[in-house]
Parts: structure tokens; sequence; C-alpha cells
């Protein structure tokens, strides 16, 4: 059976509980002192400042040729591989040519026939021209009719499937050149049966005019097969072989002139304004370590209609080829500069929820206060302060963030290893 204490002893426990809770509450009130946080100060400094432009670009050739053949033809044998150094001027591939050599070749017997026939037209007499008219239009028609049915024949060769249609189209050729000279020939025939010898020496004038325009096409025709370089620089496409078809109008090789690339950048108007030519850039590009030197070679005299932004280009040299073309970087360009500015690391710098910027000072207490500063040049490592930083004011810059007034702080030195981390 549980004894039931005494009444001394009830006393006695009642009286050393409330010491112990007294004591209890005692302790709770020291411990609750407001706690100081580290913090580190920022160096505040009078120097040189630059306002930095950075925006994103992809890097582009100084030049490029995308060199398209003016004829269909198959590739005879190309003269240069991907990745070959090329100079203007330098013969790149052949196409096959046979059937534009032979056409060449018929318009300029043609064309010295004409020639000959002019100059024995400056020296005969009328009856001698008629009668050479009327033999030429002889000559002129049986030729015609012969191409004719040589091409009526090749049509149904053709529509057989017996022949390629290049056959077709150089007896169509032939038909055509054949109906021209017909008609040549029947019209100086005419001129001569009413013409003077001055009429008979203008007919033949013209004939040699057209004779020489035939040729010169087919000189021309013939010269498109070999393809030569427009610029000095790089092959960077060849998609097709020897032997296969290069289609007008298709290009069969690229050329790039990457001595120097170009980065072609948009900035706003306010920011383009700090920006002059020969400003100082530098680009960083994946697989570099370092920044790679560049600057600004042109900034466009009118806003871009679509975005209201100012083209401007950023030029790196690149004598050991070790940018690319098509490579994404991410550009750096130097702007407006000012001396004797007082300069401020930008980690120090707060934004308010209104836009307004302040910092972080310690006052002679230990404690924080919030300070409003006026700021001007603002880059990815510095900000300058215009006014509103107090003389030999001790900013801080490591622990201000979320940092709330008249906190106990404590000043700490900065950590070396960070220092070294960050640099």
């Amino acid at each position: 059976m549980r004894k039931t204490p005494s009444l001394p002893k009830t006393r006695a426990l009642t009286a050393a509980c409330a010491v112990l809770l007294l004591l209890s509450g005692c302790k709770t009130k020291e411990d609750a002192v407001t706690p100081q946080v580290s913090v580190q100060l920022a160096p505040v400094t009078v120097g040189s400042i630059s306002q930095t432009i950075e925006t994103d670009a992809v890097l582009t050739p100084l030049s490029m040729a995308a060199i398209q053949p003016k004829v269909t033809s198959p590739v005879q044998h190309f003269l240069v591989q991907r990745g070959d150094r090329v100079h203007v001027g330098q013969l790149l591939l052949t196409l096959e040519n046979k059937d534009l050599t032979a056409a060449a070749k018929d318009n300029e017997g043609a064309y010295k026939a004409a020639q000959a026939t002019y100059e024995t037209s400056m020296k005969s007499t009328l009856p001698e021209d008629f009668a050479r008219a009327g033999f030429d239009l002889k000559q002129a028609q049986a030729d015609y009719n012969l191409n004719q049915s040589i091409a009526a024949a090749r049509e149904k060769l053709f529509q057989q499937g017996a022949i390629p249609g290049r056959d077709l189209d150089l007896a169509r050729n032939a038909l055509l050149q054949s109906k021209a000279t017909l008609d040549l020939a029947q019209a100086h025939y005419k001129a001569l049966e009413t013409a003077t010898h001055e009429a008979a020496i203008q007919a033949a004038r013209g004939e040699l005019q057209s004779a020489s325009g035939r040729y010169q096409n087919a000189k021309a025709m013939l010269s498109y097969t070999e393809i030569r370089s427009p610029i000095d620089g790089f092959v960077t496409d060849r998609p097709l072989f020897d032997g296969e078809t290069a289609q007008a109008g298709t290009p069969v090789i690229t050329v790039m002139d990457t001595h120097a690339l170009i980065a072609k950048v948009h900035i706003a108007q306010d920011a383009a304004a700090s920006i002059s030519l020969g400003s100082k850039a530098t680009l960083q590009v994946p697989g570099l370590s370092d920044p790679y030197p560049a600057k600004v070679v042109l900034i466009s005299p009118a806003l871009d209609a679509g975005s209201s932004t100012i083209e401007i280009w950023v030029r790196a040299e690149n004598p050991q080829q070790t940018l690319k073309a098509g490579t994404p970087v991410h550009v750096s360009i130097t702007g407006h500069t000012v001396d004797h500015a007082t300069i401020l690391p930008v980690e120090a710098l707060q934004t308010a929820q209104d836009g307004s910027h302040f910092v972080m000072l310690v006052s002679p207490k230990n404690t924080a206060v919030r300070n409003p500063v006026t700021v001007g040049i603002l880059n990815a490592q510095q900000v300058q302060i215009l006014s509103g930083l107090p003389t030999n004011a001790r900013v801080i810059s490591v622990g201000s963030y979320a940092l709330d007034p008249d906190t106990p702080v404590t000043i700490t030195a900065a950590d070396s290893s960070s220092d070294g981390d960050k640099q």
C-alpha cells in the first residue's frame, strides 16, 4: 500500500521545483541575445571602369562563294579537296564538254566563213554576189532539210527510248542553227534581188555579226565547264564526286575566306551609343579557355526595322585558323570608359523592389545599415558609384544579401583560396 508523503516533504519539493524553474528562466533570457552575422568588406577603389555590352552571335566568314555551274553536265574531274586553300582564278573542277567543244568549233568555222564572205563582198560586184547568194541559199536549204529529217527521226527514236535526250537536243540545236542560216541566206538573196551593192555589203556585215555572236556564245558556254574560284579562301564543301552530274544553279563547291571571321550582333540603341569603330571586344569561344581578342569594324547607320536595334560587326583575326565559321560565341564589347571613378565589386550592390540601388554598410557600432546609392557604369565585375556613398564607408560585400538593418555584424577576412578560385 502506497504511503502518502508528509506535508513538510511536499512543501520542500514544491520549493525545489520553483528554484529550478527560476534558474531555467534566467538561462533562457541569457541565451536570447541576438547573434552576430559574419560579413566581409568590399574594397572601395578609384580608377577606370568601362561599360561592357554582352550578347551572343555566330561566327561568319569574311566572304563566301557557293559556286554554281551555268550548265548541267557530269563532273569530269575535281582538282581540289575539302579543306584545300585556293586562290582567285584557280581552276577547281571541270565538267564534261565534248558537245560544247564541237559546237564552239562549228560556230568558229561559220564565223570565219562569214568573215571571208564579207571581205569578198567588199571587193566583188553585184552579179557575183547574187550568184553566190543563190548558191548559199540552196546550200542552206539543203542543210535545213537534212537537219529537219534527222531531228524528226531522232524524235521518234527518243519516244521509243532508243536514244538519250542529249542526242535529241543536239539534233534540235543543229536544226535551229540551220534554220537561222537558211533565214539569213533567204534574206540575203531577196535583198540582192532589188538591192544595190551597198545593201549587199550591209547584208554581209550583218551575217558576219550574227556569226560572231553565235561564236562568242559557243565559247562562253564552253568556258562555263571550267569552274574557277572567285575568292581566296578554303574549300569548305564539295558535295559531288567525279562522274556525278552537276546541276545548273546548284552549288558544286563552296569557298570561304576565313583569315578573319565576323560576329554580327544586334544591340539596343542606347547601348550602341557608347560603341565606336575600333572598340575592343572579346569572344568567348567553346573549347578555348581564354577570351579571343576582336574589335568593332562596322556600325550600321540605321536601325533594324524589325527589332529597332543596331547591327554591329565584330571582327576577329584568324591567321592560325583557330576559329571556325558557324561557331556560336559570347561577345563582350568594351564601350564608354570613365576615369577616376568610385568603384565597388558588383556583388556589393543590391537592387530594391522599386528598381533603386543600395549597399549595406557597417556602422561604428558594428551593425548593418542600408545606404541608397546612385550607380553609373555597371559591368559583370564592377559598378561605378556616382553618389550616396559616405567617405571612409565600410561596404559589405559577402553576407549583405537579405541582411536586415541594425543586425550586429562581425567583419571577417576574405578567404584567400576562394579569391584565388574567382580570379
